[in-house]
């Protein structure tokens, strides 16, 4: 599974910092996890079951910034399955 141009838009927002989030994406249910500043860094996607554990696919980011803190790299890698 690839991660598309419409889940990027949401996934490039600042959210609450060190928070799991949750939310439905089309029909898939996605969870992400943020870091410090509230960058999603984990993702799961796929579906969620009666507790909310996501059954799918699972990624995780790579930001990797300069001195500055400005981004020189933003990626996401594929994980597998969870």
């Amino acid at each position: 599974m690839k991660i598309g141009e419409r889940l990027l838009k949401h996934l490039n927002k600042k959210y609450e910092p060190s928070r799991m989030i949750a939310f439905r994406f089309g029909r898939y249910d996605v969870a992400t996890k943020t870091d410090e500043e509230g960058n999603p860094i984990l993702l799961f996607i796929g579906n969620a079951d009666e507790r909310g554990i996501i059954k799918g696919d699972q990624f995780s980011r790579r930001l990797l910034k300069d001195a500055n803190g400005v981004v020189v790299k933003d990626h996401w890698d594929y994980k597998g399955k969870v």
